[in-house]
Order: C-alpha cells, then sequence, then structure tokens
C-alpha cells in the first residue's frame, strides 16, 4: 500500500520511531506510540500494523546486537525460545489478515492505561532476582508463544509484556527479562513482518522513515538502559502509555488529527 505521503509527516514519523525506539529498548513499549501515531496519520488498521512492524524490526535488531556483542543473549537455551516466539507471531498475524480490526482504534487506549497502571502499582518490580514460579521449558511453551501471538495480532507492548512475564513466572530482574526480550521480540517481528509484506500491507514511504529513526532511537536507548538499569524504564513506560491514551482518545472523538 503506497500514497502521496508530504515530507513533513515522513519527518515527524522519524521523530517518533526514534522516540519509540528508545522507549522500546528501555521498556518493551516502542509500538505504543508508533502504532497510534501511524493511526492518528491516517493510516488503515492493518496497513499501520504492518509498517509498525517494519519500522519495529529494525529497533529491535538494533538493540538485540548492541546488547549481544556487550556479552549477553548468548546460549542455546534460547534457540526453543526464538522458535517458540516466531510460532505464536506467525498464527497470530495469519489471523489478523483475516478479520474485522475496526475495534483496534479503542482497544489501543484501554491497553495503554492498563500497562501504565501496572507499572505505577508495582514500584518494586524485578529490582531482585525471586523463586520462579514456572520452569524455562514450562514458560517456552505457554507465555512466550502466547505474547509471540500478541505480537503478529496487534503488536504494542510486545516487549513489555516478554519482560513483565519474565519477572512474574521465571523470577528475572527486571533488566534482565527486558534484555531477553529484545531477542524474542526481533523474532516475533520478523515473523510477522514477512506475513504482512507478503499480503501487501506495508506502508514502505513511512517504514522507511520510521527504520532511520528507530537506528537512532535504539541505539541510544540501549546504552541508556545499562547504564540506568531499571530505574528507568518505569516512568519512561508510564508517562508515555498516558499520553499516547490521550493522543489515541482525542483523535477518535475528532478533537485531534493529522493533515
Amino acid at each position: 500500500m503506497e500514497l502521496d505521503w508530504p515530507l513533513t509527516l515522513l519527518f515527524i514519523m522519524f521523530a517518533v520511531a526514534m522516540l519509540a525506539g528508545w522507549v522500546d529498548t528501555l521498556a518493551g513499549g516502542g509500538g505504543l506510540i508508533a502504532l497510534p501515531a501511524l493511526l492518528l496519520a491516517g493510516v488503515p488498521p492493518v496497513s499501520a500494523l504492518a509498517t509498525n512492524k517494519s519500522q519495529g524490526v529494525v529497533g529491535t535488531l538494533t538493540s538485540t546486537l548492541t546488547m549481544y556483542f556487550k556479552g549477553h543473549l548468548r546460549g542455546r537455551h534460547l534457540i526453543p525460545l526464538v522458535i517458540a516466539s516466531a510460532i505464536g507471531s506467525a498464527i497470530g498475524t495469519w489471523l489478523v489478515q483475516r478479520v474485522n480490526t475496526d475495534w483496534l482504534a479503542w482497544v489501543i487506549p484501554v491497553l495503554l492505561v492498563a500497562v501504565a497502571v501496572y507499572y505505577w502499582l508495582s514500584p518494586n518490580l524485578g529490582e531482585m532476582e525471586a523463586d520462579a514460579r514456572m520452569t524455562e521449558r514450562a514458560w517456552g511453551r505457554t507465555w512466550v508463544p502466547a505474547v509471540g501471538f500478541y505480537d503478529g495480532f496487534f503488536g504494542p507492548g510486545t516487549g513489555s509484556f516478554f519482560a513483565a512475564s519474565g519477572v512474574a513466572f521465571r523470577g528475572q530482574t527486571l533488566l534482565n527479562a527486558t534484555i531477553r526480550a529484545k531477542l524474542l521480540n526481533f523474532t516475533s517481528n520478523v515473523v510477522s513482518l514477512a506475513l504482512f509484506t507478503a499480503g501487501g500491507q506495508v506502508v514502505w514511504t513511512i517504514g522507511f522513515a520510521m527504520m532511520a529513526g528507530q537506528i537512532v532511537g535504539a541505539y541510544v536507548g540501549s546504552h541508556t538502559m545499562l547504564a540506568g538499569g531499571a530505574r528507568i524504564i518505569r516512568p519512561v513506560v508510564i508517562v508515555m502509555c498516558v499520553l499516547m491514551s490521550i493522543s489515541q482518545v482525542l483523535q477518535q472523538i475528532g478533537w485531534l488529527s493529522f493533515g
């Protein structure tokens, strides 16, 4: 899908993706910024999901590689988790292209508020390692493909959900869970993007502008996360979720729009 998009809008989407890449690397919620912005710009829902994947792939790849070269995300034990994420994402992407998606415009604000409230009410989330409630194998067979499915079907906040499940069920610190979420989110993004591309849903003009922004934001975010750790993640997620929820509601009632 391609239309004529003004240069000013492309620059705005570049800036949005740069912020989304920074936030996504820190807290895994970059899609909560990018997807509403795409909808505000007038991109149809399914194409917005597809284009969000195109820029999300670049951001998660950048942060994943940064983490790898910093000594993280290594070991064969990650392979089953990657496969589980890929399978879930493929199923979700296949399904979303075959159902009505008009309801997404109203689901997004609710999801944003829910994520913000969760982090607000969990001030000590993942500060220290805890006893695991599930084995790695059980977690990889349940929560990982489930979140992967969510990413393929919808997407915003996937990294946050991967990280939160790692903290809640594997007893990881928020920082370590967020680092592992980079790889799983990259996997689900790649699979989903491939299927969306095959369906002709990606708006590549906007996608390329956002890819460039994601590279900058993800690179800066990776170094910010390693320098500041979990203390930065919570406030960033809360503030951005609330702001984007308000923006989306205003757009739906006709008080805010992109020209």
